[in-house]
């Protein structure tokens, strides 16, 4: 997953659409998400995930930052 920062556009990073089938902006942050389903192990379960969203069609996509 390649990223380019555009200088035309502040903060704006360029990625890779799979919806639109080329490179579009997109608005990328860091969540801290659950994965248990399960309430008494959920505070056990969270990681970090990079979010990425199209400012194009909206296509969200996430991956996971630990390997554990």
């Amino acid at each position: 997953m390649g990223a380019t920062k555009h200088q035309s556009k502040q903060n704006a990073i360029y990625e890779e659409c799979p919806t639109c089938d080329r490179e579009t902006s997109h608005s990328v942050s860091l969540q801290i998400l659950t994965e248990s389903n399960k309430t008494e192990n959920a505070q056990f379960s969270r990681e970090p995930y990079r979010v990425s969203k199209c400012q194009i069609c909206g296509t969200e996509t996430t991956l996971r930052m630990n390997n554990a």
